[in-house]
């Protein structure tokens, strides 16, 4: 099966769950920013769950397939059609050749992931598929989709799913959410009164939120003062350069606070302040502009422990869709 791109959508690419051991000389892992939709996508129609997925964020493409298989599609809320005739997200859907399929506006939620029984079968660059757009490696011509765009679909290797994935565990999207966060590890740099602020404070993600960071409003944090050291700019959130881990939280100069995700540098020379826990950064990437966000920190051991939970969470939704 071929899929055509009628309608590439906003920024639409190829992403599976991302590529390792690249970090150190600075290629991100890239994958899909909401990595539980895309795992969940892949098992509705047999795939391995680390096969590739179309991500569209906002405004989702327009597409042509030309054989017989399966799709599903989870992650943001958006009506999905085939041939204008509505089907249901989160379960696998028959499609034949000649059928389009095409979504209606996201009324919540950032990201649809949208998978193909077979995977997008684009060449792997580094061990992934994912699309690293700022390096133009890897996806389709290292790129967002373009209109007239063929992807090929790979072979199926297993039965689409016996049940799409039951309601308790489809995710609600809502304007209001909190993102837990492990304090550190240059939160000492700023004063007592701005660590409170920053944990006590509503903060709205701007429109700048992309694959690279999402940047939020808010009040302006106090920097303690100090004689900058050998090899940090002036500016009293700089640091000597450090490692960025995923999910870690810079605040240039005091004010909107970025949370890198999945297309961020690997390191430079901004404190930070703390780093978004891993299971939270799903929720990250399926926030939209205007989302009121409160920062909830926890410690080290409380950050593992919500991982073991979503882990043992996602091995009861696999159960009980299971062919």
């Amino acid at each position: 099966m071929f899929v055509e791109v009628i309608e590439p959508g906003l920024a639409t690419t190829v992403q599976d769950l991302g590529r390792t051991g690249g970090y150190n000389v600075g290629i991100p892992p890239s994958g899909a920013l909401d990595q539980r939709s895309a795992r969940l996508a892949n098992l509705l129609v047999g795939n391995a769950e680390g096969a590739a997925v179309l991500e569209a964020p906002y405004l989702a493409p327009r597409l042509r397939v030309d054989g017989d298989g399966f799709i599903a599609v989870t992650g943001a809320t958006a009506q999905l059609l085939i041939n204008s005739a509505e089907q249901p997200s989160w379960a696998p859907v028959r499609v034949k050749p000649g059928d389009e399929i095409s979504f209606g506006f996201v009324n919540a939620g950032a990201r649809i992931y949208l998978a193909f029984a077979g995977g997008i079968d684009v060449s792997p660059v580094m061990g992934s598929r994912a699309t690293y757009s700022l390096g133009a490696l890897g996806g389709f011509a290292g790129r967002s989709l373009q209109a007239g765009d063929r992807l090929p679909v790979g072979d199926r290797h297993g039965p689409p799913a016996a049940h799409g994935v039951p309601e308790d565990f489809q995710p609600e999207w809502s304007r209001q959410v909190e993102l837990r966060v492990v304090l550190g590890l240059y939160d000492y740099r700023l004063t007592a009164a701005a660590r409170d602020i920053l944990v006590g404070s509503v903060w709205t993600l701007t429109t700048v939120a992309d694959r690279t960071g999402f940047r939020y409003s808010g009040p302006r944090l106090e920097f303690q003062e100090r004689i900058q050291p050998f090899g940090a700019g002036s500016d009293p959130s700089n640091i000597v350069d450090a490692g960025y881990p995923i999910g870690s939280i810079q605040v240039p100069s005091g004010s909107e606070p970025i949370i890198l995700h999945r297309d961020a540098v690997s390191g430079g020379g901004y404190a930070m302040v703390g780093t978004v826990i891993s299971v939270d950064m799903n929720l990250v990437g399926q926030c939209s502009p205007g989302t009121e966000t409160t920062l909830v920190p926890v410690s080290v051991d409380e950050a593992l422990g919500a991982r073991h939970d979503a882990r043992l969470e996602f091995e009861k939704v696999r159960s009980s869709i299971a062919p």
